[in-house]
């Protein structure tokens, strides 16, 4: 039996999701095998090599994998696939979308986000926003998962797995790159920040986020924001935390006027640490806090920021 997990990357670097989703694969049982799919992508293969518990690195350095176009990824991924006994993927935005039509192609269904391993063939997952966690069992030749990144301690970089190139070219001609938009920031990307301070629609505006980001910047942290605060227009979904955004789980997370609603806690309550800042008492996010304080935060942050 061996795995077969499907590495994060932008072609130059990997991404620290593949080291917690190596890390889940470990748990399975079997030889791993780490595919590279991309374009000018051999450092990204070197580093992938280097992970703990990988015996082999399939390196697919094509120009038809360059943007990781899901069409084309889940060819490739549905040819190797065949030979493995799992296919394992990060549950992030490219994971859900090219990992569900492997298992179409495969025939057999997908399990998502899994938190955590019981047995080769069984696992866990949450639903209903977390409040539930679920053991689902397969009884398919391959195991199709997508791994929630944020159950799993990442492996560490001692190891020294052989890669091997591959030549299969799958350019489906449905979809094609035209352009993207990149958000430049100094702080650390949400995903992969060791503290994060976000704020709800108890901000009020926009405007006032940057009484956040002057605390942000003491502390080194990266600056989320729940669905409300999104929706109402004060930030752009990019900072988005929660079930239908990114799922955080860092050393210290600080929710700033955020009421805390089931969408929102499915997003950090994994987090170390949980301080939360709202004024009213009875809000949701102080049953999953570490620390609460019931506080306005128009007179909180300017404080915590002279402390700082």
């Amino acid at each position: 039996m061996a795995i077969l997990v499907i590495a994060e990357h932008d072609n130059r670097t990997l991404k620290g999701a593949t080291f917690n989703t190596v890390a889940a694969a470990t748990q399975m049982g079997g030889e791993i095998h780490l595919l590279v799919a991309g374009s000018n992508c051999k450092a990204v293969a070197v580093t992938a090599a280097s992970l703990d518990g990988v015996s082999k690195v399939l390196l697919a350095d094509d120009l038809a994998y360059e943007h990781q176009l899901a069409e084309n990824i889940s060819k490739l991924v549905t040819e190797l696939g065949k030979d493995y006994s799992h296919i394992v993927a990060p549950a992030t935005t490219s994971g859900k979308n090219f990992l569900p039509r492997v298992a179409a192609l495969l025939d057999v269904a997908q399990i998502s986000d899994i938190t955590a391993v019981e047995a080769e063939n069984r696992f866990q997952r949450p639903i209903y926003a977390g409040n539930a966690i679920a053991t689902v069992e397969s009884l398919d030749p391959i195991k199709v998962i997508t791994v929630r990144g944020t159950a799993f301690d990442p492996v560490e970089t001692k190891g020294s797995a052989e890669i091997s190139e591959i030549s299969i070219s799958h350019d489906a001609k449905l979809s094609s790159f035209i352009g993207e938009v990149m958000a430049e920031s100094d702080r650390p990307e949400l995903t992969a920040a060791e503290v994060i301070i976000s704020g709800g629609r108890g901000m009020g505006n926009g405007e006032n986020f940057a009484l956040l980001e002057t605390v942000a910047d003491k502390l080194g942290a990266a600056v989320g924001a729940s669905r409300a605060a999104v929706d109402a227009g004060f930030v752009p979904n990019d900072m988005q935390v929660g079930q239908t955004g990114k799922i955080v789980a860092p050393e210290l997370y600080i929710a700033v006027g955020i009421s805390g609603a089931i969408q929102h806690l499915a997003g950090m309550k994994d987090s170390k640490v949980i301080v939360a800042i709202n004024k009213d008492e009875e809000a949701p996010i102080f049953t999953v806090a570490d620390y609460g304080l019931v506080a306005d935060l128009f007179d909180v942050m300017p404080e915590l920021q002279e402390k700082l």
